[in-house]
C-alpha cells in the first residue's frame, strides 16, 4: 500500500485540474450513476466534535475510496486543526487496499474547487470582488480557489479575531499579488462584494439576508451540528444550490442546518433548492438567470469529491514515483 503525506499530497494535486474534474463527477452524482450512501457521523459532544465515514464507489472511472474525518472546531484554540482525516483508496476489482492517503489536503482542496465550481456556475462573469469569512484553513484554501474562476481584484476579510484576519489578509496580498482588506463591521464587508465564502464554525448565523446586495453570490461553507452560518432571510431571498439534496438535507448531526432550521420553522419546503452542483453542469437545471438573482451554494462536503482529489493525487504519485510502499 502506498503512503502519501500532507507534503506529498499538496504538491502533486493540481488545483485547476481539480475544479475541471470536479465537473463530470457531481454530473454522474446528480445522474444516479455514483454509490454514494449518506456520510455517518458519530458526536465527541464534551469536545463539539464529529467523527463521520465517507465511502464512495464511482463506476465511471473504478474509484473507490473512503475518508474517515474528525471535525473538532475547538482545535483552533490549541493550535491543531479543526479538520483532520485519512483517505482510503481501494482497487475495485479486488477490494484490496492501495493507498493511505492524507485526507487534511485533500479535504481543504476539493472544498475550496467545488465551491470554485459552483461560483463558475453561478456567480456574475464580471464578479471581482470577493469577501471571505472566517480566517481558517477553508478561508485560505478558498481565497486561493475563487480568483481561480473570477477576475478578482479585491479580497475582503471577515473574522471575529481582527489580528487573524489582517494576518490573512497580508499572506493573501504578498502570496497572490490581489489587495486584500481587512473588516471588522460586517455590514461595510459586505457592502458591495459580489462573492462571498463563509468558511466558519459558527454557532450563530455568520451571512444575513439583509446584507446579500442584489447579484451577490454566495458560498457556504461551514458545517456545525449546533449551529449554523446562514440566517433563514439568506436562505429564503437566493436561488439555492447544493451538491447533493439527500446530503443536503440529512437528519440528524449530519446535513446543513441553515437549510434545515427554515424547513423546520415552515419559511420554506424542501422544494426551496433549485438545483444540485451536477444539474447544473449537465444543464438539467439552468444557473443564474438575472444580474440582479442571489446566488447560494451551501455546501456540507461529499465523498465523490475525495475520490475526484484522491485519484488524481494517486495517478501523479504513481506516474512520478513518489510515496513509501508497506506491507499491511
Amino acid at each position: 500500500m502506498l503512503l502519501l503525506n500532507r507534503h506529498e499530497v499538496e504538491t502533486l494535486l493540481d488545483h485547476d485540474r481539480l475544479i475541471d474534474s470536479l465537473a463530470p463527477a457531481m454530473a454522474e452524482l446528480s445522474a444516479g450513476r455514483v454509490s454514494m450512501p449518506t456520510r455517518t457521523m458519530t458526536q465527541v459532544r464534551e469536545r463539539r466534535g464529529v467523527l463521520a465515514a465517507m465511502p464512495v464507489y464511482r463506476s465511471e472511472t473504478r474509484t473507490l475510496t473512503a475518508k474517515l474525518l474528525s471535525m473538532f472546531p475547538e482545535n483552533n484554540g490549541n493550535g491543531l486543526p479543526s479538520h483532520q482525516a485519512v483517505i482510503l483508496v481501494f482497487d475495485a476489482e479486488t477490494g484490496a487496499p492501495r493507498a493511505l492517503v492524507d485526507g487534511a489536503s485533500i479535504t481543504a482542496a476539493r472544498t475550496a474547487a467545488g465551491s470554485a465550481l459552483a461560483t463558475r456556475l453561478l456567480a456574475r462573469e464580471d464578479a471581482h470582488v470577493l469577501l471571505i469569512v472566517g480566517t481558517g484553513v477553508q478561508a485560505r484554501a478558498h481565497a486561493a480557489a475563487i480568483p481561480r474562476v473570477r477576475p478578482i481584484r479585491e479580497v475582503r476579510v471577515l473574522g471575529r479575531d481582527p489580528q487573524k484576519a489582517s494576518a490573512l489578509a497580508g499572506e493573501i496580498t504578498r502570496e497572490q499579488g490581489i489587495k486584500a482588506i481587512a473588516y471588522n463591521n460586517p455590514e461595510q464587508a459586505f457592502a458591495d462584494a459580489q462573492i462571498v465564502c463563509a468558511a466558519t464554525h459558527a454557532m450563530a448565523p455568520v451571512v444575513k439576508g439583509e446584507w446579500l446586495e442584489p447579484g451577490i453570490h454566495v458560498t457556504s461553507v461551514g458545517l456545525n451540528p449546533d449551529g449554523r452560518e446562514l440566517d433563514s432571510f439568506a436562505v429564503e431571498k437566493s436561488l439555492l444550490v447544493v451538491e447533493s439534496r439527500g446530503a443536503a438535507l440529512a437528519v440528524g448531526a449530519d446535513g446543513a442546518n441553515d437549510l434545515k432550521w427554515p424547513i423546520r420553522d415552515g419559511l420554506i419546503g424542501a422544494g426551496h433548492i433549485h438545483a444540485e452542483v451536477g444539474e447544473l453542469v449537465s444543464g438539467a437545471r439552468p444557473g443564474r438567470t438575472s444580474p440582479e438573482q442571489i446566488t447560494l451554494y451551501k455546501s456540507v462536503g461529499v465523498a465523490i469529491q475525495d475520490a475526484v482529489a484522491a485519484q488524481l493525487v494517486l495517478d501523479e504519485a504513481e506516474k512520478r514515483g513518489v510515496g513509501r510502499h508497506v506491507e499491511i
